[in-house]
């Protein structure tokens, strides 16, 4: 992949999505990963996007918010 592949890829997911660095204990991205898997979803940043989402919903059922898929 060329710098300027590269550039327009970093440029489009700026304008698309928000970072946030998650930090966490040696071996538990491969245990994140090994439990997504074993129930059909393909990424930790998605398994862990739904459990954030289903944690809203279920703390705060009247909160208005509005959660983004990363398909949408």
């Amino acid at each position: 992949m060329g710098k300027t592949s590269s550039a327009a890829k970093n440029r489009y997911n700026s304008k698309v999505y928000d970072r946030i660095n998650l930090t966490v204990k040696k071996g538990n991205k491969e245990a994140l990963q090994a439990v997504a898997e074993s129930i059909g979803i393909k990424s930790v940043n998605e398994f862990i996007n739904l459990a954030i989402e289903e944690k809203i919903k279920r703390e705060c059922p009247n909160a208005e918010y509005s959660f983004k898929q990363i398909n949408q």
